[in-house]
Parts: C-alpha cells; structure tokens; sequence
C-alpha cells in the first residue's frame, strides 16, 4: 500500500490541540471514529483537494456536500471577486437576497416565503421557533440518527424501537429544556402513529431529514413519509423537511420532490450557499408571517444575506439550472455506484451501498439498514481500516461510517475508475 507523507498535517494537527478544542473546529474532522491524525487542506480544485504536504485526493466529501459543482468553480469564482470589490458585508438588504430567495422558492414550491441564515444549525433551530410559536404548542419529534445542527433542544440521545422523551445526548443541555424533545427510530410508522396519537395535541412539529444523511445513507420505506405526511396533518402539527444535506443532492428539488411530499417548512443550506456559510428556511406563508419583523416570533441575524454568500449561492444556482446538468450528476453517481459495488464483489467483502441521487454510502454489514440501530450493526472496524486503504491510495472519504458521501459536477470517469481501483484493493484489506 503507498505510504504517503502527512509530516506537516500531523505538526499542525499537534500545535491545533493547544490552542483548538481536539485541534479540529468541528469534531468529525478529528479522524477519532477511523484512526489517525486529520489531513490539512491548503487548496482544492475541481474534484480534488490537496493537503500541505502536497498530496493530492480525489475528495467524496466536498465540504460535507456543498461543493456540487466541484471545488474553486471558475464562475463561482469570478462573481465572488467581484462581489468582494463592491463591499464583504453590509448589514443592510441587497436586491442579492432576493434574487437567491426567487431562484429557491421556484425550485422548492413549498417555501413560499423565505429567510436567509448563517447556517443549517440556524435553519433548524428558528424553523422549530416558528412552528412553535404558530401552534402555540411545545414538543417536538425528531428521528434517532437525524442531526438537525447542535441547537439545545436537538442534541437529544435516540431510543431504539421506542420513543425516547428529553434525555439530553451533551453535556450543558438542560434536561428540563431537552424533555420536549420525542425520539422516535426512523422508518417505524407504527411508532410514529401511536406516538403522535398520545401526545398529539402538544406536538407543535415532526422534523426529519427525508434521507437519513448523518448515519450514513437511509433511504425512507415505500409509504413511510406518505404515512408521516398524512397524520401531520390530521393532527395539525408542522412538518419540517430538513434539506440541508439532501436539498438539490436526491434531486434538483431535493427529496420533497423526489418523493412527492409537500412539507409546511423545509430547511435548506449547503449547496445554495456555494461553499460559503449560509442556510434558509422557509415555508407555508401563514406560518412564515410568524416570523418577526412581520410577527411576533424573533430570529435575527448580522451577517444573515450576507453578500458573498448570497452570490456563490446564486452563481451555483444558475449552474444548476442548466438543461442536462442533473442527467450528468446523477449518471456520475450511477456510474460510481456500480464501480464500488463490483469492487466489493470482487473484493469478497459484504457491503450494503445505498444512494440517493448524489448522496451515497457503504455498510460493512450483511443486512439491509433502514435505521440508526441497523446502522450501528455495521462492522466500523472494517470501515475504518477501508478508509485508511482509500486515503492512502488518494480518495477522501468522510471519517466516519456514518457520514455520506457526494458527486460533484467535477468528478471525471478517470476519478470514477481510479476510485474503483482503489476501493478493489481497500476492501481486500478489510477481510
């Protein structure tokens, strides 16, 4: 296997811990799931990202799936360069903002009114705000394996099988704040049914991510978001589609496109931001005239509509939009699909590879998973030791079993095949 040199990740890495909590500013770059010290980037093209050492790696991670258009995007670019000359931030509106917010309210029907954040964390904390203060109620139920951003009320622990009420999952979230938080396993809608039967009148909103992207790669059973759809609104509780990760990646509509339901919200960030900070939500117009200056419930935001972020958002959008741009990404995707499960087959390895339109992911398992428990089955000591095979032979994969991975527009059939090639030689070191 090559040995490649990280002598000036591992310096940097080690001066990082004294003065960074874990010398990583967000935990899952920290390498602690898969072994090893965390790579430093020092730039990024097309579909590769190269570290300080001057390696170089075909990246599946792609700043955790906003970079759809591949890294460094020449148009994406040359509108930020010039967005940088006329001001980074002015803490006023800009016809910018408005311009982004049309471009997503056509893709996404759903959100006939929009509010432009710094972050998905920001997104999904102010959308559970807003439902709340429109229903007038206080629980909320999210999904074992679903991560919605490090808001009090989300960091809640999953139960497995059955509904968990209000144990908090981090230290410094209060219980008597966490105890409005239901857990329910993804995919059960019998214990979704009884669940919201019970406490249905207290229920102010259902959130969930329609793909499971923060355990990997689930997909929804046939009928369970239809199922989900319809007792939300029997029971008048407000569904919140988070689409941070899975919006424009399941489809150029996100997943609500995808699987043909209309949420009352959604939240979005990531792709419409380009690479650079930023989230929305957005929804019903009923609901939304909720949120302050217009109504009573308050967000706000100083750099929220920033600039910058407003023209990286638009100038992907617009890249997006063109004819033929998702038949290429998801024929990319296929294509990689079909690559790595050959490699596996060839390999002798029991995988199970799931993929939603650009998102995808491999279990070290024998057995269909359709929740976070299933997930968890998976042997993470195979993926880890896989990918350290990949990173040695230049693919970046998210460290950690239970991350997704992305296609860019970037990613070429040379990227596709040397991955295959690698993946071929990982898998039989996992055995």
């Amino acid at each position: 296997m090559p040995n490649l040199k990280h002598t000036k990740s591992n310096a940097l890495f080690n001066k990082a811990r004294r003065i960074i909590p874990g010398g990583v500013n967000s935990p899952v770059r920290a390498f602690r799931a898969v072994g090893g010290n965390p790579l430093f980037i020092s730039s990024a093209k097309g579909s590769k990202i190269y570290d300080v050492d001057g390696n170089g790696y075909i990246d599946y991670v792609l700043s955790w799936g906003s970079m759809i258009l591949g890294h460094s995007h020449p148009a994406v670019v040359r509108a930020l360069q010039k967005a940088c000359e006329r001001g980074t931030s002015y803490g006023a509106p800009t016809p910018l903002e408005i311009e982004l917010a049309q471009m997503i309210r056509k893709v996404y029907p759903s959100m006939e009114i929009v509010r432009m954040v710094n972050s998905g964390t920001e997104a999904t904390m102010s959308a559970i705000r807003v439902a709340r203060g429109f229903t007038g109620r206080d629980k909320v139920i999210k999904f074992e394996g679903c991560y919605h951003g490090h808001a009090d009320g989300l960091l809640v622990k999953a139960g497995s099988g059955a509904a968990t009420f209000g144990v908090p999952d981090s230290p410094g979230v209060p219980k008597d704040y966490a105890r409005n938080t239901i857990t329910l396993p993804f995919n059960d809608l019998a214990a979704f049914k009884k669940t919201v039967g019970k406490e249905g009148k207290g229920i102010a909103c259902v959130i969930i991510e329609p793909v499971v992207g923060n355990s990997g790669c689930i997909l929804p059973r046939p009928g369970y978001l239809e199922g989900i759809r319809k007792l939300t609104k029997k029971h008048d509780i407000v569904l919140i589609f988070d689409e941070v990760m899975t919006g424009f990646r399941v489809s150029y509509g996100g997943a609500q496109k995808a699987f043909k339901i209309k949420p009352d919200m959604t939240c979005l960030g990531k792709v419409i931001g380009g690479g650079l900070p930023v989230g929305a939500y957005g929804g019903r117009a009923d609901i939304m005239k909720m949120v302050s200056p217009e109504g009573p419930v308050y967000q706000a935001g100083t750099l929220s509509g920033n600039p910058l972020a407003m023209t990286a958002g638009i100038e992907t959008l617009k890249i997006l939009s063109q004819p033929g741009t998702y038949k290429q990404l998801m024929a990319k995707s296929a294509a990689l699909e079909e690559a790595l499960r050959d490699a596996a087959k060839r390999a002798g390895v029991k995988t199970k590879f799931y993929r939603a339109g650009t998102m995808f992911c491999t279990y070290f398992a024998d057995r269909e998973i359709y929740n976070f428990t299933d997930a968890k089955s998976s042997d993470t000591t195979a993926f880890a030791k896989f990918f350290r095979g990949m990173l040695e032979r230049g693919v970046n994969l998210a460290p950690s079993q239970f991350e997704a991975g992305f296609m860019s527009l970037a990613h070429s059939n040379a990227d596709i095949n040397r991955t295959a090639r690698a993946a071929y030689e990982s898998f039989k070191e996992t055995r």
